[in-house]
């Protein structure tokens, strides 16, 4: 009696842990989805783990900034693309360039997330009921129309806390999911060494994959996003070392299990020299060398990251123009659920015309580093108004990973125009 009440303890004191996350949650469900697991898994099958300094720096800036903006509006009590539209000379006209930059680039997004989380559970539903194949094209659509209906409805009736809660769920079985998967197939230790010396792959695809990969784990609706989180969980400037561990811990979290994803396809394709440019390709040249349970490991933590970003991806055209306009998100405001239904259209246009998603997913993370410039230099400007931060000057350190952030911002979106220009 006593063991089985002691395992009870255990199980509640660990759901306890993972209900306590904050704001963070929603940062790693920007940040983590069907995209940027394509982009690991078509990093980590074709150059093994050569890209890890990319991820290792887009989250150590990721966390900064998280941190950053999160400090901000706790300390001035304001948004964002408010304060821009407010402080800044020419604020409206950068805020209203930075709110088309990020819908778009998440609107494409969510296209090929929709579109890939659809197929993912076709595959595994065509397991079982192979008379299925007949008939893909109309059982993706139908469930692609299934899972934004349900997400659109879960976001009418949720508030705050509600959207964490259904994160949580998500992110919870994505993290343990690719983490269990890399204790059965990993790269050499070697490898993940040099993989955090510095260099680009000199092939065709190498420059768009380093840009991919800054503008899936450093994207921008995660930072500016944060302050209307932070308000929405309650915080206030009590909260400022909470704040603090938050953004740390989303940042390590993103770091390790992206990085556990790209591991695992480096250990399980790159050594056999198959190369993969699809999720679902990975699923199939899984299970031979890994074994069934780690293919169902790796199909639940896909299916799970695009769950978990479908989410954020509906909420950010409504948080940014709320942001814009006031400062506060009033979820059952009629603005709200037509701008939600719009994005949800616009989710099934690759489902509706049978499209591969893939080459969107990397293209739509490419355009999310052009706004990077923009959203670091206003924040900058701002914590660094001794006016609006009421005598909490920002320490030098700080000031220092930020121009640290913007300079590689800069280089990685000179880096993406010249992929864009050699991709078309």
């Amino acid at each position: 009696m006593s063991e089985r009440s002691g395992d009870q303890s255990f199980v509640k004191k660990l759901l306890a842990l993972v209900l306590a996350f904050g704001p963070g949650i929603f940062a790693i469900g920007y940040t983590i989805g069907t995209g940027s697991v394509t982009s690991m898994i078509v990093a980590g099958s074709t150059y093994g783990m050569e890209l890890l300094w990319v991820l290792m720096l887009s989250c150590v800036f990721s966390g900064l900034l998280i941190y950053v903006y999160g400090n901000y509006a706790l300390l001035t009590g304001e948004t964002a693309l408010y304060a821009f539209k407010k402080h800044l000379k020419g604020g409206k006209i950068i805020a209203i360039l930075i709110i088309l930059g990020i819908t778009f680039g998440q609107w494409n997004s969510l296209m090929g997330i929709l579109g890939i989380t659809a197929n993912i559970i076709f595959e595994i539903l065509a397991i079982n009921f192979p008379d299925l194949r007949g008939i893909e094209y109309k059982t993706v659509l139908l469930i692609a129309i299934g899972i934004i209906v349900v997400m659109y409805g879960l976001l009418l009736i949720g508030k705050y806390t509600f959207f964490e809660k259904v994160l949580v769920i998500f992110v919870t079985i994505m993290g343990l999911s690719f983490l269990i998967s890399l204790f059965m197939v990993y790269p050499l230790p070697m490898d993940v060494l040099k993989g955090l010396v510095p260099s680009v792959p000199q092939v065709p695809g190498g420059k768009m994959m380093v840009a991919a990969f800054v503008g899936t784990t450093m994207a921008a609706a995660t930072f500016l996003s944060r302050p209307l989180f932070v308000q929405g969980k309650g915080w206030t400037r009590s909260h400022l070392k909470r704040q603090k561990k938050d953004a740390i811990t989303a940042a390590v979290l993103v770091f390790i299990i992206s990085a556990s994803i790209m591991a695992v396809a480096s250990g399980a394709l790159f050594y056999q020299g198959q190369p993969v440019t699809k999720v679902l390709d990975m699923v199939q040249v899984l299970e031979p060398i890994a074994g069934k349970f780690a293919l169902t490991l790796f199909v639940f933590g896909t299916l799970s990251a695009g769950l978990s970003s479908i989410f954020p991806c509906l909420l950010i055209a409504p948080i940014l123009l709320a942001d814009f306009q006031s400062g506060t998100l009033d979820t059952n405001s009629r603005q709200f659920r037509i701008i939600t239904a719009v994005a949800c259209l616009f989710a099934l246009i690759v489902p509706v015309f049978g499209a591969n998603p893939i080459e969107m997913q990397i293209l739509s993370q490419v355009f999310n580093v052009f706004v990077l410039p923009l959203v670091i230099v206003g924040i900058i400007l701002l914590i660094n108004n001794k006016k609006l931060m009421r005598g909490n000057p920002t320490h030098v350190l700080v000031n220092a990973g930020l121009v640290g952030a913007l300079f590689f911002s800069v280089v990685i979106s000179y880096n993406g125009v010249m992929a864009l220009i050699e991709f078309f």
